[in-house]
């Protein structure tokens, strides 16, 4: 064991030297923006691809001393501050915007959030690993033809709790406790913050899954979080849906799931919210609409 832990501990050491040897964040500017944004490109991982990793801090960052944030990680992170990068065309999240206006309001502190780019195995990499076991076979051989080969999220969040988070924590002001650190993500990007959540409880004590794109294994997300839902009063979960397009799908899976959160002694909305958001379609357009209502029950009660 001592062993294990020694290697991995030199890993990470080799892992966070050839990042600060190989790059100095690069600042990114884009019309509109508030805060400061920072960009780690092709950031290593023994883990996974590269990919870059944005960095966004509050305004207030540069002069605050002492003080120290809590931290939101968030993925497909091209899509949320800078519309240069979106995917398809779609507007940016802007994630700065909002957090700048909400903190400027007084309803949530400052925090820091770390935009982790997607590859293309994104789906892979998504996709909850652990569900595997409770799969048919027709499902599994599906996502292994069409979501770019078998699950790797073990491997996608070990880069996230191994490598990425040693680093920010190292290298920023942060709060690194469970309770000051959230994941949050829309469609495969929900799921896996749920899967990061129950995997890595003592990592993660919040969630935001935004069109939790339940059809890709509700039923095996299902048995799974019946061993794997961390206890109740522990940790806080947020969910939603829409009602046009993918979302209009979701509503009876959702219903599902937040029954299950309820026999586990789940309450809204101190541990859990599940909102029905009519007229909302499955795209960054909609999800940048109401953004405020995941950070606001994410980051309300961090002070």
């Amino acid at each position: 064991m001592k062993a294990t832990a020694f290697a991995a501990a030199a890993a990470l050491t080799v892992l966070l030297h050839s990042v600060s040897a190989a790059q100095s964040p690069v600042p990114v500017t884009s019309p509109g923006m508030t805060g400061a944004l920072v960009r780690y490109e092709n950031f290593p991982s023994t883990h996974v691809r590269p990919r870059n990793v944005d960095v966004w801090l509050p305004p207030g960052y540069d002069g605050g001393g002492g003080v120290a944030y809590p931290v939101v990680y968030m993925h497909d992170g091209q899509n949320l501050f800078d519309s240069s990068t979106t995917s398809m065309g779609q507007p940016e999240w802007g994630v700065d915007e909002t957090l700048s206006s909400l903190i400027a309001a007084g309803a949530v502190p400052p925090v820091i959030v770390v935009g982790v780019w997607n590859t293309p195995r994104r789906r892979a990499e998504y996709a909850p690993q652990a569900l595997v076991p409770f799969l048919p076979d027709s499902v599994f051989r599906w996502i292994d033809t069409v979501k770019h080969g078998p699950p790797i999220s073990d491997s996608y969040l070990r880069f996230l709790v191994e490598e990425l988070k040693p680093f920010i924590d190292g290298s920023y002001r942060t709060l690194p406790d469970a309770a000051h650190t959230s994941v949050m993500g829309s469609s495969m990007g929900a799921m896996v913050s749920l899967y990061a959540l129950c995997e890595y409880p003592h990592v993660f004590g919040s969630a935001a899954a935004i069109s939790t794109h339940w059809p890709s294994g509700v039923s095996a997300m299902r048995e799974y979080l019946e061993r794997r839902l961390p206890g109740a009063g522990t940790h806080r979960i947020y969910f939603d849906f829409g009602t046009r397009g993918l979302d209009s799908a979701y509503e009876p899976y959702q219903f599902r799931v937040g029954a299950l959160m309820a026999a586990k002694g789940y309450r809204q909305p101190r541990h859990w919210a599940t909102l029905r958001v009519a007229g909302a379609d499955h795209n960054e357009r909609d999800w940048r609409a109401r953004l405020h209502l995941p950070i606001l029950f994410l980051l309300a009660g961090q002070r």
